[in-house]
């Protein structure tokens, strides 16, 4: 089982946007093959920084999400509102 930490950094006057797209992205998650959680959480400091945390069965059902036609269609959507690349960590108990 592996955790992935996505941390984005949404453009100026582009959070509630960004929070439908993101959304969206979630549930599309949700129906892939060895997902089982995943959780979103705001930066009380940052108003617009945004954190995802996902846990999955596995590094390689992970990889197999991320090249998906889902999540790139997910992304097309999430990009014009972020203010830079998403910064994605890796992690294992």
């Amino acid at each position: 089982m592996i955790y992935v930490l996505v941390e984005r950094h949404i453009a100026d006057s582009m959070e509630s946007t960004y929070d439908v797209a993101a959304r969206l992205a979630l549930e599309a998650a949700h129906r892939a093959p060895g997902f089982i959680s995943g959780e979103t959480l705001n930066d009380l400091q940052r108003h617009n920084h945004r954190y995802l945390l996902s846990k999955w069965r596995s590094l390689h059902d992970w990889k197999q999400w991320y090249y998906s036609d889902e999540r790139h269609e997910a992304m097309n959507q999430l990009n014009p509102t972020l203010a830079d690349f998403e910064k994605i960590t890796l992690l294992e108990r």
